[in-house]
């Protein structure tokens, strides 16, 4: 029997962040024409989950993402942290396709830094513990990931939800990867792995009649960071970085595929291409699919 695909993106809570953190060694001059700062020095970034829904005869898997930043920081926090909205955004937009955190079968994570796993807890009330939500869901993650949030680095400890580690284990559906494939995702997914931005980052490929996709993760976060040299300063190694992205570009422009974009606040979706001068960058955009056949 024949899996028709469908890709979603789903908005979540949007952040503001300082650009030079965002876009590391690149002078604000560059930088600043992609992507305006405000009187903060803050840029608009979205925190988007992509969702594949795999329809078999009259059965339905859905496949999401990601869950962006979520709402758990108390006031304080999602101040510091920049998050524009209280609500769970992430919520509302599943809503909007008549689904729930409930309706969803496998949640892929590439790393579970808070702006790309905030989005598993409920929203933040006072004086109640982190609940996680996503009840049938499985939860797959990294083997080198999940060990790097077990036992993080002085330098990115802060960037980690330490009570979401017994959550994610407690709940008895933690599928924890060391190779290509993930027994419960299936053939139809290969799992790339990057190290320069976080030890372990899974890059999560999804086969398609018009060339792969790749969801791009904190590898390339949106469309100004496919240009080679730039990266992050959140990045751990960007040296290779570059060398993992320069990889990744190559194969994905010879495939004729696709990068799917977490933080870009415009676009969720762009194919790649590479002009004469051998120089990377987003062609045929995506903004906003909904149910896109794949």
């Amino acid at each position: 029997m024949t899996t028709q695909r469908t890709l979603s993106s789903i908005t979540g809570n949007t952040q503001r962040l300082d650009g030079g953190a965002m876009f590391g060694n690149a002078p604000r001059p560059v930088w600043e024409k992609w992507i305006p700062a405000d009187d903060r020095h803050r840029i608009p970034l979205a925190c988007r989950a992509m969702l594949i829904e795999e329809r078999e005869g009259d059965r339905t898997r859905r496949v999401l993402f990601e869950t962006g930043i979520g709402a758990f920081f108390p006031p304080k926090m999602r101040d510091r942290f920049g998050v524009v909205e209280s609500d769970h955004v992430l919520l509302a937009s599943l809503g909007a396709l008549g689904l729930t955190d409930a309706d969803i079968d496998v949640v892929v994570l590439s790393h579970l830094h808070f702006d790309h796993a905030g989005g598993l807890l409920a929203a933040y009330e006072e004086g109640a513990p982190h609940r996680l939500l996503f009840p049938n869901a499985t939860f797959v993650v990294g083997e080198e990931a999940w060990q790097r949030a077990v036992s993080p680095h002085a330098r990115d400890r802060a960037s980690f939800i330490p009570e979401l580690v017994p959550l994610l284990e407690g709940s008895g559906r933690l599928e924890r990867v060391s190779g290509e494939r993930s027994p419960t995702l299936g053939d139809a997914y290969r799992l790339h792995r990057s190290s320069g931005h976080t030890p372990g980052l899974v890059l999560a490929e999804v086969t398609s009649h018009e060339g792969a996709i790749v969801f791009a993760a904190d590898l390339i976060p949106g469309r100004p960071w496919v240009h080679l040299p730039i990266t992050m300063g959140y990045d751990r190694f960007p040296e290779l970085l570059i060398d993992e992205k320069r990889a990744l570009l190559e194969d994905l422009v010879a495939r004729r595929g696709r990068l799917f974009f977490t933080h870009d606040a415009e676009v969720a979706m762009s194919r790649v291409e590479r002009d004469a001068n051998g120089k990377f960058g987003p062609g045929e955009s995506w903004p906003a699919p909904v149910r896109l056949p794949i």
